[in-house]
């Protein structure tokens, strides 16, 4: 029976290569975790999200799945996981698992059978087409994978074509094929007999495709999205794994929803459906993109437009709050001057901004103590979707100066530095070199030197997120936004049975002036700023300073 638990909850996601490493080897593992359960319980998190630990080549940093159910060496051992995930529970904290399943590694026993030869017992997990013209040498349809190029790889062998859409070593795995479907099953029963709360599902919505695996139109940006996000049999399939697996724990299942409208998330989401609790969807990070992939100053009134709509779906659906995760830049980087001398109230501002809002909101690591974008030269780049975009731009000059400037905003290798515990050596992350660089401020930003500053970003977030657990208003409430087409401004307010909230943040580094009278909030008491000093009582007419943010209560 399901308790609907994750609305009560705040995660934290760990991406373990990054969080700490216990051993001396220079990438995190699952014992450095265990090292750090205090300070997730300090914090006051009580959820988790990690991303794989699974047995894996690492050719897209463990999202390449060779033995779903054992973990990879580097990382430990399944009975160090088995400690960890008691260790958790103790301290009141859920685990939520990567259930990376759109593909497999093409170094999973599968695929390794699957390519033997066309009448192989597994030839029919993987998605194999005969190629185009009388040789088969053309791939079978115009479809690009994610990380670029053609979506298809030649086989010799068998002289057919398999679908990746993302690494030609991630072959998509076919849905159609009700045995894939009974093996995602029993691998979902597996890690939920052993304790795991739920399941952050990678890329969940291209798990089904267009009948015929039609070309798509020509779109540089799309890239024929159109055939295999969200397609009608996803419901058939997710109601599948709901039916046999999710709904017999109390499990929370949120999906990867790339490419996804907010009607097409009611569908996936709604209760009464049976299938997901919620999805990670991405239109609000694409706020600041143009053609989806270029950054531009952040547009406040689309930015706000776009929250807005989601905290306005059904009752029956919910969502998730993030501004940070392993495939985004640092928030406090995207969002604002993270060189200012107003970095600190910026960081703060943002937490305010999200945490407060309707969903279960996601803390990625590093995020509570203000860690930001890392300054890369191109060979330093760990990442093969990064790496890959330099390899096909680099025969054009103008675009790989375009292409190098765009990465160091927005490449997923600026959340995977490794995190900055104190301003030791090697930040404490590791007793030798980190497998990937280390941010050169780890000396002034570190969770050493904020634990015991009650005015840092990282005793904030222990703030908010205690306000966040225990405050029913900002669980249950509904939402109302205030001045929609101001451009500095996001002001909001949670309600709940005649008790409000009055949620106001300046998204600019200078002074903004602000007539409150529509808010009707006169005499409202403070309760939480990221300033010292903040009025304790709400006024119609309100200055703010620099990323000023601030939380009124007022009851009707």
């Amino acid at each position: 029976m399901k308790s609907r638990w994750y609305k009560d909850a705040v995660f934290y996601q760990i991406y373990p290569r990054s969080f700490k490493d216990s051993n001396g080897d220079g990438i995190g593992d699952i014992r450095g975790i265990i090292e750090k359960i205090d300070y997730l319980k300090g914090l006051g998190i009580n959820a988790v999200w990690l991303s794989p630990v699974y047995m894996s080549p690492n050719d897209d940093n463990g999202y390449d799945i060779s033995n779903y159910r054992d973990i990879n060496p580097e990382f430990g051992t399944l009975e160090d996981w088995k400690e960890m995930i008691d260790k958790m529970h103790q301290n009141g904290i859920r685990l939520v698992m990567d259930l990376v399943v759109n593909h497999s590694s093409d170094e999973h026993q599968w695929f390794l059978e699957s390519k033997k030869s066309k009448d192989n017992p597994y030839r029919n997990y993987y998605i194999w087409r005969p190629g185009k013209n009388n040789d088969g040498k053309k791939p079978p349809n115009n479809w690009t994978s994610r990380f670029g190029g053609s979506a298809w790889k030649y086989d010799q062998n068998t002289n057919e074509w398999y679908l990746h859409l993302f690494s030609e070593k991630q072959p998509d795995l076919n849905w159609e094929n009700p045995a894939v479907r009974q093996e995602v099953v029993d691998i979902c029963n597996y890690w939920l007999d052993l304790g795991v709360d739920g399941f952050r599902c990678d890329v969940i919505t291209y798990i089904s495709k267009a009948n015929g695996l039609p070309d798509g139109k020509y779109n540089p940006i799309l890239r024929g999205d159109e055939h295999f996000v969200a397609k009608p049999k996803i419901h058939e399939y997710l109601n599948q794994l709901n039916r046999e697996s999710w709904s017999k724990y109390d499990t929370m299942i949120v999906g990867e929803a790339a490419g996804l409208t907010r009607k097409d998330a009611e569908l996936l989401v709604s209760e009464s459906r049976n299938e997901m609790d919620s999805v990670i969807e991405f239109e609000l990070s694409l706020v600041d993109m143009k053609f989806n992939a270029i950054p531009v100053k952040l547009n406040l009134k689309k930015f706000k437009k776009i929250q807005s709509a989601w905290q306005n779906i059904p009752d029956d659906c919910w969502n998730t709050l993030f501004y940070e995760n392993h495939d985004q830049p640092r928030s406090i980087s995207r969002y604002g001057n993270e060189f200012g001398p107003f970095r600190k109230e910026l960081a703060k501002m943002l937490a305010i901004s999200y945490i407060t809002l309707k969903g279960t909101p996601y803390i990625y690591q590093g995020q509570e103590i203000g860690m930001s974008n890392i300054s890369l030269n191109p060979d330093e780049y760990a990442d093969i979707m990064t790496k890959r975009i330099f390899q096909i731009t680099k025969k054009f000059p103008p675009l790989y100066w375009l292409a190098k400037k765009v990465m160091k905003k927005v490449a997923r290798d600026n959340a995977r530095t490794p995190m900055q515990w104190s301003d030791g050596a090697n930040a404490d992350f590791s007793t030798s070199t980190p497998w990937f660089k280390l941010n050169p401020n780890y000396g002034d930003i570190n969770v050493q030197a904020q634990l015991n500053n009650p005015n840092s970003i990282l005793n904030f977030y222990k703030k908010i997120i205690d306000f966040r657990i225990n405050n029913e208003i900002l669980i249950k409430g509904s939402y109302k936004e205030y001045f929609p087409n101001h451009k500095r401004v996001y002001a909001f307010e949670r309600a709940y049975e005649g008790k409000r909230f009055i949620i106001i943040c300046n998204f600019k580094s200078d002074v903004v002036n602000l007539n409150c009278i529509d808010m009707n909030a006169m005499g409202a008491k403070l309760v939480l700023s990221n300033y010292a000093n903040t009025a304790e009582t709400f006024k119609n007419g309100m200055t703010l300073r620099a990323y000023e943010a601030f939380i009124y209560y007022i009851e009707s």
